[in-house]
């Protein structure tokens, strides 16, 4: 019964994390357990333990009037978490190149360069998605059990407010695919410092196009003394 239970709970954070992806959920929209549950299929004991595993990893936040909701990133949010992943991920694509079986990232190589041939036969969306896998390739190859723990949930935090980006910006996805094929090239020749600056490069990038989008959103502006700085800023040394 316990393990029953368990793969209930796991199925419910799943089907609750690709419906937050999919943009249907705005964060100013409180989250019914029972609606959640009619609309997912399942029983409201695993989807109040999804919700509470999300507001844990600081997706969600529960409030005691307004419920529980989709917590909204901010620029600062933004900025704190692209500090963590020029970190976390700069040191994966280091320790990858360095010591990983760079050869599984064969498939990916030949996969973007399919793309790049012809990108008006791809879909965005699973563009988007293989890139979000390539990501997590490299830092598997890290070899680093600890660091995939960290890197979890605040790649989650990260991708769910932006899950909407994979169809509004095509141009972006498809220079992230050069941009990956480079460090997939970079990793594969065992260049570990180039590889490691070649990912916080990519970083950057998504840092300056996501910070361009949060601000299109009327309600947030950015903070005093970052106007005209994040952009050019550069990724920290580490």
């Amino acid at each position: 019964m316990i393990s029953a239970e368990k793969r209930d709970s796991e199925i419910a954070y799943e089907k609750l994390v690709e419906l937050l992806l999919s943009g249907a959920i705005t964060d100013d929209q409180p989250l019914s357990e029972r609606g959640l549950a009619d609309a997912l299929g399942l029983g409201r004991t695993p989807v109040r333990e999804a919700m509470k595993d999300l507001v844990r990893e600081g997706v969600l936040e529960s409030h005691s009037t307004r419920g529980t909701i989709l917590r909204a990133l901010s620029l600062d949010d933004l900025q704190d978490l692209y500090e963590i992943r020029f970190a976390i991920e700069g040191l994966a694509a280091f320790l990858a190149a360095a010591r990983g079986q760079v050869e599984a990232l064969g498939s990916y190589v030949e996969s973007f360069e399919r793309t790049l041939k012809d990108p008006a036969v791809c879909d965005i969306s699973q563009v988007h998605d293989h890139g979000v896998d390539f990501h997590w390739e490299v830092m598997r190859l890290a070899g680093n059990r600890r660091l995939l723990e960290m890197y979890r949930p605040f790649r989650l935090r990260f991708r769910i407010p932006f899950g909407i980006v994979r169809q509004s910006s095509p141009d972006r996805v498809l220079a992230a695919v050069a941009e990956h094929l480079d460090i997939a090239r970079t990793i594969m020749r065992r260049e570990a410092e180039p590889a490691r600056a070649l990912i916080c490069k990519h970083l950057r990038k998504g840092l300056d196009h996501r910070t361009g989008l949060l601000l299109k959103r009327s309600r947030y502006a950015m903070p005093g003394g970052l106007e005209g700085a994040l952009p050019g800023a550069k990724a920290p040394t580490i």
